[in-house]
């Protein structure tokens, strides 16, 4: 394999953004290709997926190139609790250099003659990595603090089992849009284009891609044909039992993916309230449900006066709301890193102030949807049964659990009916 030193001068510079600077990967790798445009296709999915890789592989990655003698001894950036691995801002380049060198010499791939890897030490990283195996929290490449609660909470079987899974490369789903066509005739206008994509089991609205690429310049996306949006996040709208002419609300819309799936379900008749926190999530809605030729939703920054202004309004209210986001590490590999238990334990408080205060939109006899993408009991299951405790004229109904060993975005979803 030949490198070419831009494409991964890039590489570098994208990892110093996400490790130094604290940027999110998908932004910092966005930012990184807006830099040239004369890269093509291949070039661009170099930076990416390499990018990507090594964030997911950081842990390993940098025990791999440790020169202690014991990797079973911590760090210094683990030692008392520190739950991120970004470095200093005094690191320079030759440290992420020497990390791209070890991640291509565990890959197999011959380093090229540079000045940036003449320290490397092939026989030293191999070694470690083979000692590294032995070791869940190495191999698996994750904090001490995340192997621990995971197991903790899931099990050493299930979670041992939902690690691999989240390591793996998240596939790329699309979402048909069937106000304007379906599964079968996109799938052939975009086999034309030599985007090839195959259909999911159960998932009748889902498509595939074969060869991860970008879609956005694509005129059916353009058309509004289409939405990238993950299997196990389209089994949300169905599970919420949705009829025509409904009023519903989704209270923790965002960019309002899931709106937009209801609203087709709905056959755009009825009334959607999408609301968030986030104006410009609600802007971006907006721009979305015009391209899908959605018109039965409307946008509303949530607030206690527009709760209040809703109380007893809504046939079906969903709640997806903010949480660890564990089912989806393997699209946001850089969570790992950034992540720790205080933020979990504020994001479950956050978590049952939602669900007690937004549930009062729901009319007697509607029905409410408690989501998350997270994993852990302790966000999903627990959550509702104290919600239940707390609120009598509630009752459970059903639940589901999607873990990401499955295939797809680990998912809780929790069905619960007002009743008086």
């Amino acid at each position: 394999m030949k490198f070419h030193k831009p494409l991964v001068q890039a590489v570098i510079q994208t990892l110093q953004s996400i490790f130094v600077d604290g940027a999110y990967a998908d932004k910092a790798v966005e930012q990184v290709l807006k830099q040239n445009s004369r890269w093509g296709s291949r070039d661009r999915r170099f930076i990416a997926e390499t990018t990507y890789e090594m964030v997911r592989w950081w842990r390993y990655l940098t025990l791999a190139l440790s020169t202690s003698s014991d990797l079973r001894s911590p760090s210094p950036k683990e030692k008392g609790g520190c739950n991120n691995f970004l470095v200093g801002e005094g690191t320079d380049s030759a440290h992420f250099y020497h990390l791209f060198a070890t991640h291509q010499v565990l890959k197999g791939i011959d380093l090229p003659d540079w000045q940036e890897f003449k320290e490397i030490d092939k026989d030293q990283i191999l070694k470690n990595a083979t000692e590294a195996k032995q070791i869940r929290k190495y191999r698996e490449s994750i904090p001490d603090w995340l192997d621990e609660l995971g197991s903790r909470e899931l099990g050493e079987a299930i979670w041992e089992q939902e690690l691999g899974a989240l390591n793996k490369e998240a596939q790329v789903v699309l979402r048909v849009n069937t106000l304007k066509t379906n599964a079968v005739q996109l799938q052939k206008l975009l086999n034309e284009q030599s985007i090839e994509t195959f259909p999911v089991g159960d998932y009748v609205d889902a498509l595939v891609l074969v060869k991860r690429q970008n879609l956005q310049n694509v005129n059916e996306y353009k058309q509004g044909l289409f939405e990238i949006q993950d299997a196990s996040s389209q089994l949300i709208a169905p599970f919420l039992e949705l009829k025509e002419n409904m009023v519903v609300i989704d209270a923790c819309a965002g960019a309002g993916g899931k709106s937009l799936h209801m609203a087709a379900m709905m056959q755009n008749k009825g009334k959607i309230i999408s609301m968030d926190v986030e104006k410009r999530k609600l802007i971006e809605l907006k721009k979305r449900a015009e391209r899908g030729g959605v018109n039965i939703v409307k946008t509303q920054i949530i607030n206690l006066a527009n709760i209040q202004g809703l109380k007893n309004t809504a046939d079906r209210l969903l709640l997806d709301v903010p949480c660890s986001g564990l089912g989806v590490i393997r699209r946001n590999p850089d969570a790992k890193w950034k992540l720790n238990l205080n933020f979990i334990n504020e994001v479950k408080k956050t978590q049952q102030e939602i669900i007690g205060n937004y549930s009062q939109m729901l009319k007697v006899g509607g029905i409410m949807v408690y989501a998350t993408c997270s994993i852990l009991p302790s966000e999903n299951q627990d959550q509702v049964k104290t919600f239940l405790e707390n609120n009598k004229n509630f009752e459970f109904i059903e639940d589901r659990k999607v873990l990401p060993s499955e295939g797809f975005d680990g998912f809780y979803m929790a069905k619960i009916k007002r009743v008086n």
